[in-house]
């Protein structure tokens, strides 16, 4: 046991949901000080662990690990999910930094909310083990709901944390963490949801091509993967176009004016486009008609489109690409 305080101190990785939420009132019910680690990309946020340690009045470090994560991402050791999940080295390279700070901290152990069975790929047995070897933290990862279930911790061990005041839940229902929350008098928590942007196939999609044609990322890049339309007009140049109102108040927001050009219709309402890092002339001529082609512009005629880079702004008379045509170059 350290002297801060004379109490045990663990750091937990939170997401904010309820098997984060129970792990760390499991711990804390034993005396222990707990406090929350959570990490943020442009693939996932921090929101809802922010909320959760407000309403329990627990500490919380953000760290934005999106430089970290693009390394792991580009080729994950244990490879992709579904999508471009690649969940069991992303879980591995969370527990390593949270790791770091528990060191920096002087703190005793870390914790996390999983639950043996609750996800066949990534809270097996074996994953549970990978994690922990790969993380460099095998013997002071305390997992409070499935503790009687896993092998015994270092920090049990040494009576950091007592074992038979921890939980063996496994498998996917969550009738038993439903029950704990009542009998604790959690009301408030998120619905079981994914939150992250690299399950899905519109994303997944889009993130691939993004690598496939630039060898570094920014986070304006990986942001605007969420929004719009994505079309390729060749190997060099791609495209984005809004959607709706709020895509194009959304990719507006994710312009970098020294570098990226942005066209909008005159007049008649009409989408933004945006070229990340420019274009020649014949793709912005291109460019221009597909904006001009998703406006409410009447059929057969000519338009004018406003071209905006770096702060100059110029004006281009383009006939409607019929969206019909663009279809092939759609990305996803």
């Amino acid at each position: 046991m350290n002297n801060h305080e004379n109490k045990v101190r663990a750091l937990g990785l939170c997401s904010g949901g309820l098997d984060s939420i129970l792990s760390a009132i499991v711990l804390r019910n034993q005396g222990i000080s707990v406090e929350w680690i959570s990490f943020e990309t442009p693939f996932f946020s921090s929101e809802k662990a922010r909320r959760a340690a407000a309403r329990l009045r627990i500490p919380l470090i953000v760290r934005n690990i999106t430089r970290t994560y693009l390394e792991m991402l580009r080729d994950p050791p244990c490879g992709y999910g579904k999508h471009m999940n690649p969940c069991m080295d992303c879980h591995a390279l969370m527990f390593r930094l949270a790791g770091e700070e528990m060191k920096d901290r002087q703190m005793d152990f870390l914790f996390s909310g999983e639950v043996l069975g609750q996800r066949p790929m990534s809270q097996t047995r074996s994953s549970l083990h990978y994690v922990e070897k790969h993380s460099g933290c095998r013997e002071v990862i305390v997992r409070p709901l499935s503790a009687k279930l896993l092998e015994e911790t270092l920090p049990e061990k040494k009576g950091l944390v007592d074992r038979k005041l921890m939980m063996g839940l496994s498998g996917r229902s969550r009738k038993p963490q439903i029950q704990l929350a009542r009998e604790w008098g959690i009301a408030d928590y998120p619905a079981p949801a994914g939150g992250c942007l690299l399950t899905e196939t519109v994303y997944s999609s889009r993130l691939k091509d993004l690598f496939d044609h630039h060898a570094d990322c920014t986070e304006n890049a990986l942001h605007l993967l969420k929004y719009g339309r994505h079309i390729r007009l060749n190997t060099q140049v791609k495209i984005i176009v809004g959607r709706t109102l709020q895509d194009n108040t959304a990719i507006l927001d994710h312009v970098d004016p020294s570098r990226d050009m942005v066209i909008k219709t005159k007049q008649i309402p009409g989408p933004v486009v945006l070229i990340p890092l420019g274009a020649g002339n014949d793709e912005i001529q291109q460019a221009a008609s597909i904006c001009a082609g998703y406006s409410k512009a009447p059929e057969n005629t000519q338009m004018a489109v406003e071209v905006i880079s770096s702060g100059d702004v110029s004006t281009l008379w383009v006939a409607r690409m019929r969206p019909e045509f663009i279809q092939s170059m759609m990305i996803c």
